[in-house]
């Protein structure tokens, strides 16, 4: 039953707008979205596959985020089927995946030297399991 009391659905709302404040005066780091795709020798040098290096046949979303003067235990990662929140004491990106993603496996690495965060992401769209068997 529909409560008569609500401004809009949710489906009207956009996944990932409870993390947005607009009065955060944080600033956004810089970051790079990447896309990864396994290839083996069959797809390489025969062409047996259906692969292409377009990011429609990629599998892994590599986010790279630029985290200068940000220690390991600073960081705040949340990451949704659509979104990622991340937060630090200087910074905050709020970033609205190309992609759904597999937000459970995920993974993510602090490189210290280059004071950046990497997370790795598995995309998950409708028609994988045909395209990638």
């Amino acid at each position: 039953p529909e409560n008569r009391k609500t401004i809009w659905n949710t489906e009207e709302v956009p996944e990932g707008s409870e993390f947005d404040d607009t009065w955060d005066p944080r600033e956004q780091p810089e970051y790079q979205i990447l896309f990864k795709q396994c290839v083996g020798t069959e797809d390489v040098f025969f062409g047996m596959s259906r692969k292409d290096p377009s990011t429609a046949c990629c599998e892994d979303m590599v986010i790279k985020i630029k985290l200068p003067e940000a220690k390991y235990s600073d960081i705040t990662l949340d990451i949704q089927d659509k979104v990622l929140d991340l937060r630090t004491p200087k910074k905050k990106l709020l970033l609205h995946l190309p992609y759904h993603v597999d937000s459970k496996n995920g993974k993510a690495r602090f490189l210290s030297e280059e004071e950046t965060l990497e997370v790795t992401l598995r995309v998950s769209r409708k028609f994988d399991f045909i395209n990638f068997v």
